[in-house]
């Protein structure tokens, strides 16, 4: 091979040589240029995903921002400031039987299994007006939202009408329906709307489904329970008439059994 053809080799190899590092180093600018834009990418992902969650944190919740409601909603077939006076019977009854409610308690519900539909009687009949306390403080004791969610559901059935309202809070506190106290269940509304298809009234009723969804009268909740806070009743439930707590046989807990019920109320009546 001649000494030209030899350097002509050279060069064209040298040639071939620049061309690939050339194209090499186009690729490796490509790729730190897309991991550079992925990062970036990454980067305001992570942040707007923070600023989401900041956002988020920083929102009240639904019970926060019914808590510093101005303007409370009260269900129909309610009486004083903010609707708090819930009294459901004939206005001529004579006495008037205060009775004082958490929807999570137990033992209400074993007292409402027990003497509901006395109470319900009685009240038709006109020997007394109930005068409905809910109070929410379990909420705050086994922490959750069932009692302060039942009793905003109570005042969607109340603005339905007095019966349904009663006949309701049988339905929660039936032995079917009342979860464990543990278990806050009445915080979903969809049980809540549940359970409500079994009183007549509410069944399938959209403005009673709709004002539970919504919260229509969750203030109107936190409202009736800062009452029960201020009542000076330490436990539920408590039965009161004529100012005087009524008790059972030992003159210290609620009238439990019918039997016990029938005799304190039947005194209370009389007193």
């Amino acid at each position: 091979m001649s000494a030209r053809n030899n350097q002509a080799s050279k060069a064209a190899a040298r040639e071939r040589l620049r061309i690939e590092r050339e194209r090499q180093a186009k690729k490796d600018r490509t790729r730190r240029q897309v991991i550079v834009a992925l990062s970036v990418v990454g980067v305001l992902a992570v942040a707007g995903g923070v600023g989401y969650g900041v956002m988020q944190a920083n929102e009240p919740s639904a019970w926060e921002a019914a808590k510093n409601q101005k303007q409370v909603t009260a269900p129909a077939n309610t009486e004083g400031k903010d609707g708090t006076t819930v009294l459901v019977g004939k206005k001529d009854a004579k006495k008037t039987l205060e009775l004082y409610e958490d929807s999570r308690c137990p033992v209400c519900a074993t007292f409402e299994q027990a003497n509901g539909e006395t109470i319900e009687k009685d009240v038709e009949a006109g020997k007394y007006r109930v005068k409905y306390v809910g109070a929410t403080f379990i909420d705050r004791t086994i922490p959750g939202e069932g009692s302060r969610n039942a009793l905003s559901a109570l005042g969607a059935a109340l603005d339905v009408g007095p019966e349904a309202f009663l006949e309701y809070k049988g339905a929660l506190y039936s032995q079917k329906n009342h979860p464990a106290e543990q278990d806050d269940k009445f915080a979903d509304d969809d049980y809540l709307i549940k359970v409500a298809d079994e009183v007549d009234a509410l069944k399938g009723n959209k403005k009673f489904q709709r004002n539970v969804q919504d919260g229509t009268f969750d203030a109107w909740a936190l409202k009736m329970s800062a009452v029960f806070d201020k009542s000076g009743v330490k436990g539920t439930p408590t039965l009161r008439m004529d100012g005087k707590t009524v008790t059972g046989s030992d003159n210290e807990n609620p009238p439990m059994t019918p039997a016990e019920f029938r005799t304190a109320i039947d005194k209370a009546l009389k007193g």
